[in-house]
């Protein structure tokens, strides 16, 4: 899965991206601070599994803290988007191209509206963010729209002459884009079966429905502490009441993720507090930026909004589950670590498809899955449910 952070130069891209994963990323208040994408890994959570076992989970990958197991994805920061990037404006055809293997866009806002489209500083309250979603929708349906007329009258004259099935000749031409079989399915119904025969309209109204179904978007209202923030998020939730629209401030994240590392606070991603642990190495700039963050940050938005504008990503626009292998009699592999995997799964999934995803003798040998929590035995047709333990058995 890979997540990519999007949104015109100088909204806080990098920073929210820094706040994540915790890798570098070069960040300044000047557009298109970021040429190349910055590619990492950051982590959401799940409620911990190992404690109804009475362990301690030891994760081969992400790590363990608090009620929940933070397991890793992609993250993906690409270059600020402008007007016109379809056209190339900006590092628009670059941008666009780099956003080709995303499965959801989160679209990083500067809800103060102190930036202008160009990335630009206004002054807060002197841009209306809300056109921010207007033209980063309508330059994705350029993009999608320039792919697919560039190769649509020879695929449309292969369809006909061939006779292919109408998703069969579709699914060539967005192949480049990620679209998943399941994203067609959704879009196509009511369409005309031969392309050549699709309108021009038709064609547009196609492009609006693919992008929204295979690059969904939520919405990180950023900078949500500065002046003109609040209302602009409670216009921002009016116009588009079904996108999920979460108040973030990326760099109070930033700030209680780098103190946690230093060991100055202990604060857990996703809390809505954090604890104080050296304050005799704090000073009073310190002790003041502290106190910001929990009364204003914290205390009144309930998180940064950081861990969770992703995990609402993931879980409830991607409906994806969290799989742990594990087994009846054992939970700890040949090495001693115990529960050490976690695996994200399409909605959907089944025991064998779970079965695949460990390795292809398993599947190909499929026999059983238990579900470790009862005992029960299921067939391949079992489908996972969120948080199962599972145990595939095979014939060797």
């Amino acid at each position: 899965m890979l997540i990519g952070l999007v949104g015109k130069p100088s909204a806080g891209k990098s920073t929210f991206y820094k706040a994540l994963t915790l890798a570098e990323a070069e960040s300044a208040n000047y557009p298109f601070t970021t040429i190349e994408p910055n590619k990492g890994v950051g982590c959401i959570r799940i409620k911990r599994v190992d404690t109804e076992f009475n362990v301690i989970s030891t994760p081969r990958t992400g790590y363990v803290r608090g009620e929940h197991r933070f397991v890793p994805i992609d993250v993906l920061d690409v270059a600020g988007l402008v007007p016109g990037a379809h056209e190339g404006k900006g590092l628009g055809n670059k941008f666009l191209d780099d956003l080709r293997n995303a499965d959801i866009l989160v679209h990083v806002v500067d809800v103060s509206g102190s930036i202008n489209e160009k990335g630009e500083p206004v002054g807060a309250g002197n841009y209306d963010p809300l056109n921010d979603i207007t033209f980063l929708e309508h330059e994705l349906d350029m993009w999608f729209l320039n792919i697919l007329t560039k190769n649509w009258a020879r695929a449309s004259k292969t369809q006909a002459s061939a006779r292919k099935k109408l998703i069969d000749a579709l699914r060539e031409i967005v192949s480049g884009l990620s679209v998943k079989e399941h994203h067609l399915d959704k879009v196509i119904k009511g369409m005309p079966e031969l392309m050549i025969d699709w309108s021009e309209e038709q064609l547009k109204e196609f492009v609006t429905k693919l992008r929204k179904v295979s690059k969904p978007i939520v919405i990180a209202a950023n900078k949500c502490d500065l002046p003109c923030a609040e209302k602009n998020i409670i216009r921002l939730k009016e116009a588009y009441p079904d996108m999920i629209i979460v108040p973030v401030s990326a760099e109070s994240e930033l700030a209680l993720k780098e103190a946690d590392k230093k060991g100055v606070i202990e604060y857990i991603p996703g809390a809505d507090d954090f604890k104080i642990l050296k304050s005799d190495d704090l000073n009073e700039k310190q002790i003041k930026a502290l106190d910001f963050l929990k009364h204003k940050i914290l205390q009144k938005f309930g998180t940064t909004g950081v861990q969770e504008i992703v995990e609402k990503a993931v879980f409830d626009i991607l409906n994806y589950i969290a799989i742990i292998p594990g087994g009846v009699n054992k939970l700890t592999d040949s090495e001693g670590r115990v529960l050490p995997d976690c695996f994200l799964m399409s909605p959907g999934s089944t025991a064998l498809d779970f079965a695949y995803k460990l390795h292809s003798d398993f599947g190909d040998k499929f026999i059983k899955a238990i579900i470790v929590r009862t005992k029960q035995m299921v067939g391949k047709e079992y489908k996972l449910q969120h948080r199962d333990i599972i145990e595939i058995v095979n014939g060797r």
